[in-house]
């Protein structure tokens, strides 16, 4: 045998060693799947023919009192498409979309270089577009000829009163979560359970008819059953927001309470948004001022004042009190809003002629800690139990840091901040006899199964007492009478207790007051003898001169007068004491 020959022969061996060598490791893999990983690998190929999609859980409505809709989902649909498919077309695409679905939702250019997305098989074109909208562009472009768009289901959140109510109500994200109000709240409520639905397909994606498929039912989100009246709350927000474009206020508030349950029947804020066509949806129009904005209530605080020293039996409606021209505390100089000398009240005519000076006089009489612990009693520095997000617990600070000036402003509400639920709590104590309820908004749940369930009763707890709340109340009727500050807030056949409130102003930015810029408010409650409702009234920032009982008063008067109609609650009959106001 040559060298050549011999060559060749080991070359003949090494191969034939390599060729068996790879038939072994094949032999040996292809024993492992046989035997040990067939289920594995059938399990596998099994799944690569199935597909699967959510079922998307139905959003639950919220309602009104009656049941009417605040706030329900419709049918909608989201379009998605395969880049790999639409690419060559993406511009006549993209033409149609805009043609069905319009400038608002589609971006031309955009979409085209979505359309065009490299490298990719799936993309978003748009999501929550009402269903027949999105199945009549998606159709038509089909009928076009043009391949490769495809619709999901889901839900739209639909708000049928636009802005009414709808810092109460909130609104949902993108992606369907609760921002804000009632949707952010009881998020965990209203969205209920996906299902979802699991198909064999064909190696092209077509599902395969009668072959196995898998359903998860989606359960769908509870109903919220709301405290407020809709036809109430419209009215309240069309005539708050005429009074603050009136008066050129930077933002108002009317809130309404049932004084013995706490239910919230009207929350009312202007200026305002619209979730429904998202015009106004900014931080400025979709804060939840009646819990988040804190501010310097004013007179209206000198009611609480009144109740803490009454309760005390330190004073009654005629306790005299000599008024000073003027007082000077802690080099602070504070006076009332007329100048006039040494004069003689009673503790109702400070309250009636809204006296600073009297109440700081009446107000000497408690230590700080004696005060300040009335004003918690009252719930200030502390939430108002109606547990809505964001919710601020206002600004009261410690008696042991107070100083004589402190003390003395307080007294008649400033230097403490409060939110507009704090103030109608406290007041609505004094209205309820003394005993104090939290605010709500939630009355119940339903299920989709039709199963109700209370909210939960509110808590209660007493205050002050009977004799005290009756007191201040008669001291607050003499604030409607003809010759007191806010005739403006009489509704005739009722009696009426208020009290106004103007305070300066504090900017948010430095933390100091702005002189000239005021807040101005009014509380009341009727009937006075047998209170049902409480409504409070603010307005920032109003024009110069403006005052509690001049601007915020007459709404009051509407919104009260309406309440009133609205649930039945007919005048006593009976006449308004007569109180001396001087001596």
């Amino acid at each position: 045998m040559t060298a050549a020959q011999r060559l060749s022969a080991r070359r003949l061996r090494w191969c034939f060693a390599i060729i068996m060598v790879l038939f072994s490791v094949f032999g040996l893999r292809l024993f492992q799947i046989q035997g040990f990983d067939a289920q594995a690998y059938a399990a596998k190929s099994k799944l690569a023919g199935k597909s699967s999609t959510v079922i998307p859980a139905t959003r639950g409505e919220i309602l009104d009192r009656n049941g009417k809709v605040l706030a329900t989902s419709v049918d909608a649909m989201t379009i998605t498409a395969d880049p790999t498919l639409t690419a060559e077309d993406a511009p006549q695409v993209a033409g149609l979309l805009l043609k069905y679905l319009g400038k608002d939702r589609i971006d031309y250019f955009a979409t085209i270089k979505k359309l065009r997305t490299p490298k990719s098989r799936f993309v978003y074109i748009e999501k929550q577009i009402p269903a027949w909208t999105a199945k009549k562009a998606v159709t038509a472009i089909r009928k076009a000829g043009f391949a490769g768009l495809y619709t999901q289901q889901e839900s739209l959140r639909s708000y049928p009163g636009g802005k009414l109510a709808a810092n109460l109500v909130g609104y949902v994200n993108g992606e369907g979560t609760g921002v804000q109000g009632i949707e952010a709240k009881y998020d965990s409520r209203l969205k209920g359970t996906d299902g979802s639905a699991t198909y064999e397909v064909s190696p092209t994606g077509q599902r395969i008819p009668m072959a196995d498929s898998t359903v998860k039912e989606m359960k769908p989100g509870e109903n919220i059953e709301t405290t407020i009246d809709r036809d109430l709350q419209w009215y309240a927000d069309q005539r708050l927001a005429d009074a603050v474009r009136a008066s050129s206020s930077d933002w108002g508030l009317a809130v309404t309470m049932d004084v013995k349950t706490g239910q919230v029947v009207q929350l009312s804020q202007a200026p305002t948004f619209d979730a429904d066509d998202k015009t106004g949806m900014d931080d400025y129009n979709t804060v939840s001022r009646f819990v988040q904005t804190v501010y310097e209530p004013g007179s209206v605080m000198k009611t609480v004042t009144m109740a803490a020293l009454a309760d005390q039996g330190k004073i009654t409606p005629s306790t005299k009190i000599k008024v000073p021209s003027g007082l000077v505390i802690d080099k602070f100089p504070i006076g009332d809003y007329w100048k006039h000398g040494v004069i003689n009240l009673t503790a109702a005519g400070v309250i009636a002629k809204s006296s600073n000076l009297g109440t700081i006089v009446a107000a000497q009489q408690m230590s700080d800690s004696m005060m300040y612990s009335y004003f918690r009693k009252f719930g200030f520095g502390t939430p108002s139990g109606v547990e809505l997000p964001g919710e601020s617990q206002g600004i009261l600070k410690p008696s042991s840091d107070w100083t004589k000036a402190n003390h003395a402003t307080i007294s008649f509400g400033q230097g403490v901040s409060v939110t507009a639920l704090q103030m109608v709590r406290a007041v609505g104590a004094i209205a309820n006899g003394g005993v104090m309820v939290d605010p709500t908004v939630v009355s119940g749940f339903e299920d989709a199964d039709g199963v109700r369930s209370d909210a939960g009763a509110t808590k209660t707890r007493r205050v002050v007492s009977t004799k005290a709340a009756k007191y201040v109340t008669r001291m607050m009727e003499a604030v409607t009478a003809d010759d007191g500050t806010a005739p403006a807030a009489q509704i005739p056949g009722y009696r009426v207790a208020g009290k106004t409130g103007t305070a300066w102003r504090v900017n948010p930015l430095t933390g100091r007051y702005v002189r000239g810029q005021n807040t101005v408010s009014f509380m009341g409650f009727a009937p006075a003898d047998k209170p049902r409702f409480i409504t409070y009234v603010v307005l920032d920032k109003p024009y110069a001169n403006a005052g509690g009982g001049s601007t915020a008063a007459p709404v009051f008067q509407d919104i009260m007068s309406m309440a009133l109609e609205r649930f039945g609650v007919t005048p006593t009959g009976s006449k308004s004491p007569k109180v001396a106001q001087d001596w």
